[in-house]
């Protein structure tokens, strides 16, 4: 009798090839020129918005000398056996592997810091939103609400991201949007019609690991799992992770949450901290902490430091 652990297994296994079959469809720039000319004649490399970190192109590195491995003819490989489960279906396994191979040649610590460990599907990108560090392709996060740019305060527009190298991109085919792939950006390029296409690293392409590019309004693209942090995001009671614990903070912070209380989990004392602040902020109170209940909370919290300056200020003798 097969166990049900593994008929789930099967069941991904039959969604990851899928994805790739329906992804292969779109028209892609696939195999790409060999180094030194990575970049497709008629487009234009982007320069990254903000500095790539030393571990990116460390992890980028490890992540290109995997390029042509193949799965061997039982579809196993060295990433799921890594992985404990050899003939995965292994496009997170991948990229896994390679952060973990990452830190143990650099002596960085990657792996369920910078990055998820994991197999299951929405594992990896549910990680990174709890992490406050995942932008929806849409602008919209299900269970959570709309995002917007920290640096701008603008709504993120669908497709307005461009995803930077060692991001990693999740797909869905799936109507009840749980992921189905997933694969780490190297780079992107625009062409003459402002048409940007995101080129990653991916494993499971659909038997080996491989270089592919993506129109960025591809449909199948469900959002990123970001190196930086770049968008706020609409918090409400279920919700749990970073972005929950600093709300928390600032809550407890203004007299509005009781200390004990900053738990990472948005639940219905948080919930009721949120509609007392927007009760006294003069914002509809519905203790959901969207855009303008926290950009109203920050304000209030940067008033508070600055009648408080002995809090933030620094001794000069420590």
């Amino acid at each position: 009798m097969i166990r049900f652990s593994k008929l789930l297994a099967l069941l991904a296994a039959v969604v990851c090839l899928w994805t790739c079959f329906v992804l292969a469809e779109e028209p892609t720039a696939t195999a790409l020129p060999e180094e030194g000319t990575l970049v497709p004649e008629g487009e234009v490399l982007l320069s990254p918005e903000r500095e790539v970190p030393s571990y990116v192109e460390s992890l980028l590195e490890v992540a290109r000398e995997e390029l042509g491995y193949t799965e061997d003819r039982y579809k196993n490989t060295k990433y799921g056996v890594w992985a404990g489960d050899p003939d995965a279906e292994w496009c997170a396994e991948y990229l896994c592997w390679c952060v973990d191979q990452t830190d143990k040649r650099y002596g960085t610590a990657l792996l369920n810091n910078s990055y998820p460990l994991y197999s299951a599907s929405n594992t990896g990108r549910n990680w990174f939103i709890r992490q406050g560090r995942y932008v929806a392709r849409s602008g919209f996060v299900p269970d959570w609400g709309s995002q917007w740019f920290s640096a701008t305060g603008e709504r993120v527009e669908k497709n307005a991201y461009i995803p930077q190298p060692g991001d990693w991109m999740f797909f869905s085919i799936s109507a009840t949007g749980d992921t189905s792939h997933v694969a780490m950006v190297e780079f992107c390029t625009v062409d003459a019609n402002g048409k940007v296409r995101v080129h990653v690293l991916e494993g499971n392409n659909p038997e080996k690991v491989a270089r592919n590019s993506y129109p960025i309004d591809n449909w199948a693209i469900q959002g990123y799992g970001t190196v930086h942090e770049w968008a706020g995001i609409t918090m409400r009671a279920g919700n749990e992770g970073l972005r929950v614990s600093d709300l928390q903070r600032k809550l407890v912070l203004l007299g509005y949450l009781g200390g004990q209380y900053i738990t990472g989990k948005y639940g219905s004392l948080t919930a009721q901290a949120v509609k007392d602040f927007q009760k006294s902020a003069g914002i509809t109170v519905t203790g959901i902490a969207g855009q303008e209940t926290q950009q109203a909370l920050e304000e209030r919290m940067n008033e508070y430091y600055r009648q408080n300056p002995d809090l933030w200020s620094v001794d000069p003798e420590d």
